[in-house]
């Protein structure tokens, strides 16, 4: 495997960057997957002013030299270069992507976490890049809110491949990528959860007009609550139909067919579970 971490900001042409990547993450090589991660950090000499950062990490099934001949060809406005390189085993791999040392293994053994962290997640889809006069406004929005992370995760490749009726997870070819909007705080109470929950609300919100529509997509597995709560009572179907389409399209239908006669009485079921058809 080989890796990097590469990091640039807004002063270091990140706009630029950010906005090449939205281009060619979902058509890379097969075999190389490139994360980017946005947060907001202290600028630089500049006590007590806010700029973007974008994290770019990669997970590559090939040797330094060749992750580096792809990159220069397909993506060399990120000016990766050999050093940046980091070519490891598998497992050593996954200690990169924790942030561990890479040559310590022996820390995946540990289930002990290191510290108390709450988290709000939320996700999107995106169909289209955003044009790259409103990439400067998202970095203004989240500058001003500062906690919310974005994450773009790339699809196509493999995922692309498969049809989005081949399983019940739908989102597939005609995906660029999908945001994550990550906050972690670590101090309890109520006040402090919900100003933080507040926070990925409203860059959620934000984000309406540049992520799918009709209906607007989500990925199951962060399950936001925001969308959609089912009281597993008489109206349960329609109640999970608001949350079920977003998360599996035109499959919710026949989960709930393959539910509804596997587990008529509904005995497994959570606040955003696969509903029964409604009685009659």
């Amino acid at each position: 495997m080989t890796v990097f971490r590469f990091q640039r900001t807004l002063e270091q042409n990140l706009t630029h960057i950010v906005d090449r990547y939205q281009h060619v993450a979902s058509h890379l090589d097969d075999n190389l997957f490139v994360r980017l991660t946005m947060d907001v950090v202290n600028t630089s000499g500049q006590t007590g002013k806010k700029t973007a950062r974008g994290t770019f990490l990669s997970l590559f099934l090939g040797d330094s030299k060749t992750l580096l001949s792809i990159m220069i060809h397909i993506f060399p406005e990120l000016g990766l270069v050999q050093s940046d390189c980091i070519q490891t085993s598998w497992i050593q791999s996954v200690l990169f992507w924790t942030n561990f040392a890479i040559d310590s293994p022996e820390l995946l053994l540990n289930r002990t976490p290191p510290s108390v962290t709450f988290l709000k997640r939320k996700s999107d889809y995106v169909k289209q890049p955003i044009p790259r006069e409103k990439l400067d406004d998202i970095w203004k929005k989240m500058i001003e809110l500062e906690a919310v992370m974005l994450t773009f995760n790339p699809y196509g490749g493999k995922m692309a491949e498969i049809p989005s009726t081949a399983s019940p997870f739908p989102h597939r070819a005609g995906n660029l990528w999908k945001f994550q909007y990550a906050t972690n705080w670590n101090e309890g109470g109520i006040e402090t959860t919900n100003h933080f929950i507040d926070l990925t609300r409203e860059l959620h919100k934000f984000m309406t007009p540049f992520v799918s529509k009709n209906p607007r997509q989500a990925f199951f597995n962060y399950k936001d609550l925001d969308i959609g709560i089912n009281h597993n009572g008489r109206f349960s179907f329609w109640e999970g139909r608001v949350y079920g389409v977003k998360y599996f399209k035109e499959n919710f239908n026949r989960l709930v067919k393959i539910k509804t006669e596997v587990d008529p009485a509904n005995f497994f079921r959570h606040e955003q579970s696969i509903p029964t058809l409604p009685h009659n």
